[in-house]
């Protein structure tokens, strides 16, 4: 207690010090007396500058004789450090010398296999135990991939094993992750499974991650449906992260799996709004794996939730997405249930990409559906119309080109889309399908078609037993207010489009007929387009495309052998005579062009083969003034038996 009493009684005497000048202060100097006189010991002066506290790390200790033991003990730790790292890097330094000389061996293209084997073990044995090292050096982790090209299987397997444990950190590294995704190229089933086991709770924050998601959407090219499912799990509910047993193969759609284990759908929904917004601020949409969980994000999505995604995807980021089978599913119904300030900022990010989307077998069909839509035609036929003239003939001959003029020219035959381009095309977001409903004009003539709609969009699916209730025309659920055929009209024939189709196909009639899929395109811009959409407007230019064939058909024949001539004649080649003989059946005027420029009285010389087909459809024509201008000649070639008439069943060859 006493002790206390001084501490507590010592600052106050201090602080009394200063109170009266003539006691504390001498006649000569200003400074306090107790400051005059000089401190014995000289090392006082370091305290100006206090030291580390070294007295708080080892109490108990002389603090003179600490200091000075801690600094030694300091520069000497540092400088062996300092000294291990430099021999380090001496060491990674040469190792990297070494690899780079046998790397510039290994991979000449003059080397024998058995060389570059002998290279490529040395390679391997010098950097075993240093394999996760060098995967992440930006020169030596290509060495590491041009050994695991060439190496032996043995050798393959020791590299999986001795990166395994790090797979997950290598799969973030930009120039790791190069070697990561050809080892699971080179991996075994078991060694695959076993990858993607190790990513169990790790996707979600892989696929965030602009290099991570690389590995990830590998894996899920490279795994067996249940691989891929066991991938997608994980990203529906923290349930399912955690039990991933619970799903069954069989149990592939979201709607499934939460009816199957009793699941909240509002749980699931936040869960997966978690899961996408961070993917989507990234601007991470180019996978796969994320397009199919977009889909099943929109089977269960609100309102409001499916809004908001077509929002942040409306742009530049849509264009990205839909090369995939899903992506472009995806693209679909932004363009249907987008508003028009959404639909315009999509045309808007395709500008410049048309010709490419149009070639791609996915991005081609959300051209279809935008053309199909989208009520704004001056923004599409200044953006999507005018790149697709400016590589017309490219588009014609391309399978998947000539889909957006096929569109035009034939809206949903089933001759040219596929039973799952056309479900593809009715897809809605439950969500809003209401509002599509609400938007669209009812017609008789597709309201069977969006009953069907209405039943499908429960799960986001159209089976393809009802996507073949109406297969020769079946019907969009629109999302435009404006008349489809107006819409057509405008995109088709006042852009300019048609004219110059016309012009494209007249050109090159020839290659055309020839191709397998030019002749589809000029088969329906020569019957005119459904409903006669290029009547009457462009007869003139039609008239011209007839004279083109006939002319193509009035060439002598060929007497030389199919071996030593160019090219086949127009009416021996399979495409052009199959042609040329729905457009006599279905196209009278062309029929009469045709027999008065270039048949007419040489009709024996083409009787037998291909040609012969091409003969027999005047006489099998509905038209009577064709069947009338052919029968005269072709009468006695039938008597004398030149010539056969196939049986009744093959009139139906329009629909060839």
């Amino acid at each position: 207690m006493a002790a206390k009493k001084q501490e507590k009684s010592g600052p106050k005497k201090r602080k009394q010090i200063p109170g009266t000048k003539s006691e504390t202060y001498s006649s000569t100097s200003k400074k306090p007396k107790f400051l005059d006189s000089k401190p014995s010991n000289p090392r006082s002066n370091d305290f100006k500058k206090p030291s580390k506290p070294f007295k708080q790390r080892e109490p108990g200790l002389d603090n003179e004789k600490q200091v000075p033991l801690s600094k030694r003990e300091g520069r000497l730790r540092a400088k062996e450090l300092a000294e291990s790292r430099k021999k380090k890097r001496k060491r990674h330094y040469n190792l990297e010398q070494e690899l780079a000389h046998l790397w510039e061996k290994m991979r000449r293209r003059n080397i024998s296999k058995e060389e570059r084997s002998k290279l490529v073990s040395e390679a391997v044995e010098k950097m075993k135990g240093k394999i996760p090292e060098i995967a992440c050096s930006h020169v030596s982790s290509r060495v590491l991939q041009t050994c695991v090209k060439y190496c032996s299987q043995a050798e393959k397997d020791a590299v999986f094993e001795e990166l395994q444990p790090h797979l997950l950190t290598l799969a973030c590294n930009t120039y790791a992750v190069h070697l990561v995704t050809k080892m699971l190229d080179n991996a075994s089933k078991k060694q695959l499974a076993g990858f993607i086991s190790s990513l169990r709770g790790h996707v979600a924050s892989l696929l965030r991650h602009m290099v991570g998601s690389v590995v990830v959407e590998h894996a899920y090219q490279l795994g067996n449906a249940t691989q891929k499912q066991e991938l997608l799990v994980e990203l529906y509910s923290t349930e399912l992260q955690l039990f991933k047993d619970l799903v069954s193969k069989k149990e592939g759609r979201l709607l499934d799996i939460i009816s199957k284990l009793d699941l909240q759908k509002s749980s699931v929904l936040r869960h997966m709004t978690s899961v996408i917004q961070p993917i989507l601020e990234k601007g991470i949409i180019d996978h796969s794996i994320i397009h199919r969980v977009l889909i099943e994000y929109f089977t269960i999505a609100e309102k409001f939730s499916a809004t908001d995604v077509i929002k942040q995807l409306s742009g530049p980021l849509l264009v990205r997405m839909i090369h995939t089978r899903d992506g472009s599913r995806v693209g679909m119904l932004c363009v249907k249930h987008g508003s028009a300030k959404e639909r315009k900022k999509v045309i808007k990010g395709m500008k410049a990409h048309v010709r490419d989307i149009a070639l791609d077998q996915r991005g081609s069909m959300v051209l279809v559906c935008l053309l199909s839509v989208v009520d704004d035609t001056k923004l599409i036929t200044k953006v999507v119309i005018h790149e697709l003239q400016e590589n017309l003939k490219d588009l014609v001959l391309d399978k998947n080109g000539r889909r957006p003029l096929l569109q035009l020219l034939h809206p949903n035959g089933s001759r040219y889309f596929t039973l799952d381009d056309l479900a593809s095309l009715s897809l809605s977001i439950p969500s809003l399908s209401n509002k599509v409903e609400s938007d669209t004009q009812s017609e008789t003539k597709s309201s069977e078609v969006n009953r069907s709609g209405e039943e499908a969009s429960s799960d986001l699916e159209v089976t393809v037993d009802e996507a073949n209730t109406n297969d020769d025309d079946l019907r969009l659920v629109e999302g435009g207010k404006k008349d489809p055929s107006i819409r057509r009209q405008e995109l088709l024939v006042k852009s300019g489009l048609a004219e110059r189709l016309v012009d494209v196909c007249t050109e090159n009639a020839g290659e055309l007929l020839r191709s397998n899929f030019g002749k589809d395109v000029i088969y329906e811009v020569a019957t005119g387009g459904d409903g006669g959409i290029l009547h009457p407007i462009l007869d003139e230019k039609l008239n011209a495309l007839y004279e083109a064939i006939a002319s193509l058909v009035a060439e002598p024949k060929s007497e030389e052998s199919k071996e030593e001539s160019k090219e086949e004649h127009i009416l021996e080649n399979f495409h052009s005579s199959r042609t040329i003989r729905k457009l006599i059946l279905d196209c009278p005027t062309f029929a009469s062009t045709l027999w008065n420029k270039a048949l007419k009285g040489k009709c024996e010389l083409w009787a037998q083969g291909h040609s012969g087909k091409v003969i027999v459809a005047f006489l099998e024509s509905s038209d009577p003034k064709v069947h009338k201008l052919a029968k005269k000649e072709l009468q006695p070639l039938i008597d004398g038996g030149i010539l056969k008439i196939p049986e009744p069943k093959a009139a139906s060859g329009a629909k060839e």
